[in-house]
């Protein structure tokens, strides 16, 4: 078993994260939808685990990540916090229950933190929602912010490529940033930006930044399991790096059962009773 696993059952909170960024030690977090993986994860020692709203493409099929409600979100963050002793647990605000007003979504933030037992909420967008975010923090919840691609507005970007390119683009999302940041934002995360720029906030701010395709000089990184691990087929984005190849894995081990269940194989007289 690697030296890594976790051995230190002290709980990871956001100002964990914080204390991190001023120390120079890199921050690793993955997606998880269920209490199996999330238990998993959570023993590899990895140092935060997002229940992202990619449980709508990943869990349930969907194209894009706008499906997804807050009870769904509720009850796969729910599931996931149940397996996890150690890492800080985070949860996405699905599209839809904070974008109509601020008390709207101070309410569903409340909600969701009484009903699932995360640790801490991320929400997408920085100047237009900076109101609610600062709304939420104060009614006593941890946040994190999301900018450049940001996948609930998929249908205003017109496709997953990369944001912030242009000058303008590049100098609102800075903006942006330090405005998280000032609202007491824990962490933010960076989707899909030029490395140079993800740097250049990364100095910026006081709060960790954790990178998706931004480069390597972020706070930490993030990348869906499902992804990382290898189980969907034909899905390798140049920001990706597979340590796994699970759609073999367990292909084969399926095919395997099948097999033996055709033949009689299994059960076994030693696994019967």
């Amino acid at each position: 078993m690697a030296e890594y696993l976790v051995t230190d059952n002290k709980k990871i909170t956001t100002k964990s994260l914080i204390e991190m960024k001023h120390s120079g030690v890199k921050i690793a977090m993955l997606t998880s939808y269920d209490f199996t993986t999330a238990k998993i994860m959570d023993h590899a020692g990895v140092d935060s685990i997002l229940i992202g709203d990619s449980a709508s493409n990943v869990m349930a099929g969907n194209m894009t990540t706008l499906p997804i409600t807050v009870d769904q979100m509720i009850y796969h963050a729910r599931s996931v916090a149940r397996g996890v002793k150690h890492a800080l647990v985070l949860c996405d605000m699905p599209f839809g229950s904070y974008q109509i007003s601020r008390e709207d979504g101070i309410r569903n933030a409340i909600l969701m933190m009484k009903e699932s037992g995360v640790d801490a909420l991320k929400l997408e967008g920085g100047a237009e929602i900076i109101d609610t975010i600062k709304g939420i923090i104060d009614a006593g919840i941890p946040v994190c912010g999301h900018l450049g691609l940001t996948p609930q507005s998929i249908h205003k970007f017109g496709g997953y490529g990369l944001r912030a390119k242009g000058e303008a683009e590049a100098k609102k999302l800075m903006i942006d940033a330090k405005l998280l940041d000032e609202a007491g934002c824990f962490a933010i995360v960076l989707d899909k930006v030029p490395a140079t720029l993800a740097a250049d906030v990364t100095k910026a701010v006081s709060c960790p930044t954790i990178g998706i395709g931004a480069g390597n000089k972020t706070d930490g990184q993030v990348l869906v399991y499902a992804d990382m691990l290898g189980m969907n087929q034909g899905f390798l984005p140049k920001f990706l790096r597979r340590y796994a190849d699970l759609f073999s894995v367990i292909t084969d081990a399926v095919g395997d059962y099948v097999t033996d269940v055709k033949s009689s194989d299994f059960p076994n007289e030693k696994e019967s009773y």
